[in-house]
């Protein structure tokens, strides 16, 4: 099979695997020849349809470290975000990647990230040479996990910073000088403060879920952030779960310079692995009703029920031990040292169900749960998707079940706009409800036109006449009350006295 792309460059006959393939060359070497890494990769490099197809990671010539770690980890194959993300950050580019939750996107930035770091020598001694930032603390220690699973034994000493943890216990761990820091934008922009920490030579900023650490509110701490390690020298990567964000392109113009885009499928595409249903609900003990029959009719090994609100997990969680299901609660007002002991927990399998808010929604990687209960819907749709990709990863088939009750109508209209398709419901016999969705309301039909006006400032001899100005509209208020006519402490207004007294 021939690489058009690479055949299309003049005086290059068209090349076959067989043969040197210019693109592998450069991805191995940096270059398009053997003439140094100052060789300069032809254009077109991004379409070539031989270069992208990487059927192990062997294929990138990544550090021998990091493909031992993944050796221990049991993987060879990359995924189509890591296939196309990887090469674009060993070439020393700015990115803006998306894809879908659970493809992989982690693993799509620290390798390359740690490569570097493996290569080449750092810009200071004193400063961190590569900053991850996550929006949730439960996403960073996820991060940190697989980022401690590849460094081991590599020599890099690495650290997490969360808020609702010691700070005084993060400080000795900045004096430690550690090269890789993983954490939530508030606490570093903490330490910024507090001068605990500097970043002016920083090589690396990476930000995983920009898109949620935006929609947080963490807009004034990234430009903090920004601000601190701003130099040419500095590679900054940005993963989202779209690109079509107006706030996330605001950013960028800000961060990256010259960015290289991938998208890797669309937010919006159905996901493949995942199988989706919908049940319309009455009210609140329809929705228990149904949620009950799932859970003891439906296969699954863990499942993830998300609710709306922090009290809604733990009385939810309380009635389903009250009918003999193994299940714990998460929400944001839990301490991070409990919030950590019960993720723990759940990763271990000592509960099978997990009640949650969506502070459970993204970056937990649980290869369990096949199931996921949309308890309530989330009010914004693109949360709907990282929802139910707490399911189906790393190739796993689950499924979610959404329950759709009056209250929840407008949110799933918008995650059926969202999908772009028209979404069927699905029902339980024997537990069918009577509610069947809200009809949109019909618009008012325009008014009819009435009688033409007479034209104004004429008389019936065609005479013009004086206009005559309207009489203002006054409301009640203003018909008794204005200057000098209140009483004298304000309480009540007098009436004014009609012309020629009475």
């Amino acid at each position: 099979m021939p690489c058009t792309a690479c055949s299309e460059i003049p005086g290059r006959p068209p090349l076959t695997w067989g043969s040197l393939h210019p693109c592998r060359v450069w991805l191995q070497y940096g270059s398009f020849s053997r003439q140094g890494p100052n060789a300069r990769p032809h254009p077109r490099f991004r379409s070539c349809n031989l270069a992208q197809q990487f059927p192990h990671f062997t294929d990138f010539r990544l550090d021998s470290r990091l493909i031992r770690a993944l050796g221990h980890l049991g993987l060879d194959t990359p995924t189509d975000i890591q296939q196309d993300a990887i090469p674009v950050v060993l070439a020393g580019h700015d990115l803006m990647a998306s894809s879908k939750t659970g493809s992989g996107k982690t693993l799509a930035f620290l390798l390359p990230a740690l490569h570097r770091l493996l290569k080449t020598r750092a810009l200071g001694k004193r400063d961190p040479r590569a900053l991850i930032l996550a929006p949730t603390r439960e996403l960073a220690r996820q991060v940190f996990g697989q980022l401690r699973a590849l460094t081991g034994g590599s020599g890099l000493d690495i650290a997490l910073l969360l808020g609702g943890e010691n700070f005084n216990d993060q400080l000795k761990t900045l004096r430690k000088q550690p090269q890789v820091i993983v954490a939530t934008p508030g606490r570093l922009a903490n330490h910024l403060d507090a001068r605990s920490l500097l970043l002016h030579n920083l090589e690396l900023l990476i930000l995983d879920e920009a898109d949620r650490m935006l929609d947080l509110g963490f807009a004034p701490q990234l430009e903090q952030i920004h601000q601190a390690a701003d130099h040419r020298r500095r590679q900054t990567l940005l993963f989202s779960a779209t690109l079509d964000h107006a706030e996330v392109d605001h950013m960028a113009t800000r961060l990256l310079k010259a960015p290289k885009r991938v998208a890797v499928g669309e937010a919006h595409t159905e996901h493949r692995d995942i199988a989706q249903r919908f049940l319309l609900s009455d009210h609140l003990d329809h929705k228990q009703a149904q949620l009950l029959h799932l859970l003891n009719h439906e296969s699954y090994q863990q499942a993830i029920i998300f609710t709306a609100t922090r009290a809604d997990t733990e009385r939810l969680a309380g009635l389903l031990q009250q009918q003999g299901h193994s299940a714990a609660a998460l929400h944001g007002d839990m301490s991070q040292a409990e919030r950590n002991r019960m993720m723990d927990s759940f990763a271990r399998g000592q509960q099978r169900l997990l009640i949650t808010t969506d502070v459970a929604s993204r970056g937990l990687d649980l290869l369990q749960v096949s199931l996921v209960v949309n308890f309530d819907l989330p009010r914004q749709a693109e949360e709907y998707v990282h929802r139910i990709g707490r399911t189906g990863r790393a190739g796993a088939s689950g499924m979610a079940v959404s329950l759709v009750g009056p209250k929840d109508w407008d949110a799933f209209k918008r995650i059926e706009r969202f999908m772009r398709q028209d979404i069927a419901f699905a029902g339980i016999e024997g537990l069918e409800g009577k509610f069947k969705g809200i009809r949109p309301k019909a618009s008012k039909a325009p008014a009819r036109p009435g009688p033409k006006p007479r034209s104004a400032g004429k008389d019936s001899a065609g005479q013009a006449q004086p206009h005559k100005p309207a009489k203002p509209a006054h409301s009640r208020a203003e018909r008794f009350s204005g200057p000098g006519l209140g009483s004298d402490d304000g309480s009540a207004p007098l009436r004014r006295k009609k012309p020629g007294g009475e």
